[in-house]
């Protein structure tokens, strides 16, 4: 009984090495294609008597490339990548970004202006009298001590709240230039990253060679894809 139990699992092993080496040849076989496309550049037809290029390349973008684009023009690096969908993103963001200095930046200058102006106490002309509330009289003369205290520091105030806004929609822009110069290194490293959802579970008969510690035996072997 021992016996027959031993030779089947030694068919049982047998035939699982011999599947395991069928599955290493055909798929170590399309490797050996697209090394020999890439080692040679150019095949020679004995039929047409000229070289031709294969169709069939693997396209593997450098990441060095990929960063000297998207920093010399934004997108160029997400193009150069063809990551074709993120370039509503990286334009859409500097859009964003430079409306939000440009919208700051005459904000600030506005509030600067008045602000100089009304220090300069000039009652004629002045694009302080915009800015100055309606429960205010008309009359500059009419205003108590008070009010031009209160009025020339809301000035002021609103001047570095658009300058500290306008400053800092120029950082953020620089942060942004410099994700996308990001975004385009880490897409060229993992470009031929395998993120297949192939997930698999074998359970085949395995020999143990012989060692110091253990004699040689027969066992199961659990191997996961993921």
């Amino acid at each position: 009984m021992k016996v027959r139990i031993g030779l089947i699992l030694i068919v049982l092993c047998l035939f699982s090495f011999r599947m395991k080496a069928q599955e290493v040849q055909v798929t170590e076989q399309p490797d050996t294609i697209q090394n020999d496309f890439i080692r040679n550049e150019t095949t020679f037809s004995p039929e047409k008597g000229t070289a031709f290029f294969p169709r069939d390349t693997i396209f593997k973008p450098n990441s060095t490339r990929a960063i000297l684009y998207s920093a010399v023009v934004p997108g160029l690096g997400q193009i150069y990548n063809r990551k074709y969908w993120k370039l509503p993103l990286v334009y859409g963001s500097f859009i964003g970004c430079a409306y939000a200095i440009n919208w700051n930046n005459n904000q600030y200058t506005g509030y600067k202006e008045a602000f100089m102006e009304f220090e300069d106490a000039d009652e004629t002309t002045g694009s302080w009298k915009s800015y100055v509330p309606r429960s205010y009289p008309e009359d500059l003369n009419e205003w108590t001590g008070e009010q031009r205290t209160r009025f020339s520091s809301a000035l002021k105030a609103k001047k570095d709240y658009y300058r500290n806004y306008r400053d800092m929609s120029i950082i953020i822009t620089v942060g942004v230039y410099a994700f996308w110069i990001i975004d385009a290194y880490v897409d060229a490293q993992l470009f031929d990253f395998d993120v297949s959802a192939d997930l698999s579970m074998r359970v085949a008969p395995v020999l143990f060679e012989k060692t110091a510690a253990a004699s040689r035996s027969l066992g199961l072997q659990l191997s996961c894809t993921f």
